[in-house]
């Protein structure tokens, strides 16, 4: 098969793609860097400007069979200031509208169109579980994430199929947001956020890689996807597991005030509150998670480590 990635560079592009050339798909990943050979056997760069002229990257869509989106600017890269959460949302909507723009626009459009979202979609909740079937919510994040699967859904037609991947927060220590919370717990100075009570829906990496390689390969995955862990925790609780794992106490909290002052509105949106999301709609496919429980994960992610 044929596979492009668009955001395909990055802590979940780049192992996406090597594990879809492991499998002998030809992977192509379009980038705003230079066209080059990929960094591994069947991948190749491809460049695209997402925001401004066609160029030839539209030529990839024509005839690939799965078209992967995770381009977008990074949530948690720079404080929310207006002009900071409008690049956030453009930037996903309009690279989401040029690929499905190209998909439209294709003699031969790929069978499956797999977008990417966030559990943000449901807003902040308390514990009550999030299924596909829960309704957005009505913050910041929910309002992105409901117009990035709007502009994905554009892509849905008889030939191609559309699936909005709903993810949580991904685990593996090269990177994401395990990879921010390492440092202050390595110095014992780790622990609860806020209460410590919002749930963190998350997912180990080669889940989630797992989990792409499943929707392309499985005709009756459509719409919404959790992509999640069945079990999720609570911050307290994952704090406790992250601190077991690395062999460090956990047990200093980082309070609500501090984290409002230093990152503003982006404090409650991505640490003070979360959503116990479940994956209903893989399990109910069938998909097999490799790890359930945070433990088991974080054992895997750490092992051989201090």
């Amino acid at each position: 098969m044929k596979i492009v990635i668009a955001g395909g560079t990055g802590f979940l592009g780049s192992p996406l793609a090597r594990a879809l050339a492991d499998d002998s798909h030809d992977v192509a990943i379009l980038t705003r860097g230079t066209p080059a050979a990929g960094p591994t056997p069947r991948v190749r760069l491809v460049q695209w400007t997402p925001n401004g002229q066609a160029g030839r990257w539209p030529a990839e869509i024509d005839g690939a069979d799965a078209v992967v989106n995770l381009a977008g600017e990074s949530i948690a890269a720079h404080r929310w200031s207006d002009a900071q959460k409008k690049l956030i949302l453009e930037s996903r909507v309009r690279a989401t509208r040029r690929l499905t723009d190209a998909i439209a626009a294709a003699t031969t459009p790929p069978s499956v169109f797999i977008s990417g979202s966030a559990v943000g979609y449901y807003g902040p909740l308390g514990s009550e579980i999030a299924t596909e079937e829960t309704p957005a919510g009505s913050d910041f994040l929910a309002r992105v994430c409901v117009k990035w699967e709007a502009e994905a859904e554009r892509a849905s037609s008889p030939r191609t199929r559309v699936v909005c991947l709903r993810t949580g927060l991904v685990l593996e220590k090269d990177g994401g947001a395990l990879a921010k919370m390492l440092p202050p717990f390595k110095v014992g100075a780790g622990g609860r956020v806020g209460s410590g009570r919002q749930y963190w829906p998350w997912i180990h990496r080669r889940d989630w890689i797992d989990l792409v390689r499943w929707t392309i390969a499985t005709a009756t995955a459509s719409g919404p996807i959790n992509a999640t862990a069945p079990n999720p925790v609570t911050n307290a609780e994952f704090a406790h597991s992250l601190g077991e794992a690395i062999h460090r106490p956990a047990f200093v909290p980082a309070p609500a005030f501090a984290l409002r002052l230093m990152l503003g509105e982006m404090a409650d949106a991505l640490l003070l509150s979360g959503q116990r999301a479940v994956p209903t709609k893989a399990q109910r496919l069938w998909f097999t998670f490799r790890y359930t429980h945070l433990e088991d994960a974080l054992h895997a992610i750490f092992r051989g480590s201090d």
